[in-house]
């Protein structure tokens, strides 16, 4: 007899579509056919799809954000809106911060996500500090225990890497077969251009997008993209925003090169627009980097289509909106330059992009899994463990009503802002029934499940 069995539903992989009942025990999928056998619960797929559950490679959650800031969201109200949206792995950030032990940053990390969580989770490293300590014994002993991706970052005050700095990470990386992730922005144009606007009294939230160019992302990533070529290591181009930028990948990925690139919700549904509300309203679309316009929106769908993207992420980073230590800092009202960075979507990302991209034609169901699950899988090490439909695979999956037709509101979201940034978004398609290591966490649209989520250690990257 199996735990469960889920009944009647259209599946859905990177590569197949097909009916099947699946069978689940003990956590794991261990038969897939027609009329399988008994089980002591069944859960009822007639009419909606079965697909892996979404694996979000891309958040950032209870991250230290700068003196007087405090992210919206804890381990436990990040993953309850991940899992009724249909996600069942995410993979934050932690941060080293300056002066602090790799080591010690990443036991506070666990301090916070353990026993919090409703999804599993599995963390990078974000790179501050490369000192030879760190890139000498700290990151090769930390990939060995499973943590074999991290960040670093060409802009932001303390974050900042130098392409020295970079070109050291690099060749740590290129030693582990660890995959480095980089925010490709140009510092010093962003300095030169918020010192310009402000001197002109060009204060408010929308001129966060005029700091922060296209042509800043895009010198950027080709300089990214050069070190990476260099150093003879992958490379994941996190959160490109416009067509400038994804063309430097398209053209290394033609070269040969093992670049990857990444998306998000907020360059296909959002633009500049956004940020000219009135008084500080803008502020609720501050993130980096910022929405484009509608051409960049059709180059990224066109990344998304062609490979260029081979995923998509949230880019979560959630701050309050009305809240002293959110998006209203004081500092905030007197120039776009201290408005926290970063918006709310963690719940929102695969409602979206089954709306705008599957039921408007734009890509298919099997691309849809690809994008949002099986390639996160693929690219962080957790595949075929987490990202498949298949014997032996954890039974992580979202059963969705790809007829179900609803107005996004923040409520819906159940995270720990008070806004979102798609507020008003018509939506076709959500994630009714949600399943992590074949527990029912949401059962139709209802959070039921125990924080019972687990760290994740992780094996190479595909790409490496």
């Amino acid at each position: 007899m199996f735990d469960t069995v889920i009944k009647g539903g259209r599946v859905s992989t990177a590569s197949d579509t097909f009916g099947c009942d699946i069978g689940i025990r003990d956590g794991v999928i261990v038969a897939l056919g027609a009329e399988i056998g008994e089980a002591r619960e069944v859960i009822d797929a007639t009419g909606r799809w079965v697909l892996p559950g979404g694996i979000d490679s891309h958040v950032h959650i209870a991250q230290p954000s700068g003196e007087g800031l405090v992210m919206a969201d804890d381990f436990e109200s990040a993953t309850r809106s991940a899992v009724m949206g249909g996600n069942t792995t995410v993979l934050p950030f932690c941060l080293q911060e300056s002066g602090v032990p790799l080591r010690e940053s990443v036991r506070a990390y666990h301090a916070k996500a353990d026993g919090r969580c409703y999804t599993d989770v599995s963390f990078h490293l974000i790179i501050s500090d490369p000192t030879p300590q760190v890139l000498g014994q700290e990151l090769p002993a930390l990939v060995r225990d499973g943590y074999t991706s991290f960040k670093v970052f060409m802009t932001y005050e303390g974050l900042a890497l130098s392409d020295r700095q970079i070109l050291e990470v690099m060749a740590m990386a290129r030693e582990t077969r660890a995959l480095v992730m980089v925010h490709a922005e140009n510092y010093d144009i962003i300095r030169f251009l918020t010192d310009s606007l402000e001197a002109q009294g060009k204060t408010a939230p929308r001129h966060h997008a005029d700091s922060r160019p296209m042509i800043a992302e895009r010198e950027a990533t080709h300089r990214a993209i050069s070190l990476a070529e260099l150093s003879e290591v992958p490379l994941m181009v996190v959160h490109v925003s416009n067509r400038e930028a994804m063309e430097e990948i398209r053209r290394a990925r033609q070269r040969g090169l093992k670049i990857i690139g990444e998306t998000c919700p907020q360059y296909l549904v959002l633009t500049a627009q956004d940020l000219d509300g009135l008084n500080m309203e803008g502020a609720k679309y501050v993130c980096s980097p910022p929405p484009r316009d509608r051409d960049s929106q059709e180059a990224c769908w066109q990344g998304l289509q062609q490979d260029v993207f081979s995923v998509f992420s949230s880019d979560h980073c959630p701050f309050r909106y009305d809240d002293p230590q959110g998006k209203l800092t004081p500092k905030g009202r007197t120039s776009f330059r201290w408005v926290p960075n970063g918006i709310p979507g963690i719940g929102a990302r695969l409602p979206i992009l089954f709306s705008e991209g599957v039921v408007k034609g734009r890509i298919d169901i099997n691309r849809f899994v690809a994008l949002t699950s099986t390639n996160h899988a693929k690219t962080y090490g957790l595949y075929p463990r987490k990202g498949a439909i298949a014997i032996g695979a954890d039974a992580d999956l979202a059963i969705w009503d790809p007829e179900r037709r609803q107005t996004l509101t923040h409520a819906m979201l159940r995270d720990g802002s008070d806004y979102t940034p798609y507020e008003g978004l018509e939506i076709v398609g959500w994630p009714m029934t949600t399943l992590v290591r074949g527990r029912v966490v949401v059962r139709e649209g209802v959070l039921e499940g125990a924080r019972d989520g687990v760290h994740l250690p992780r094996g190479v990257s595909a790409h490496a």
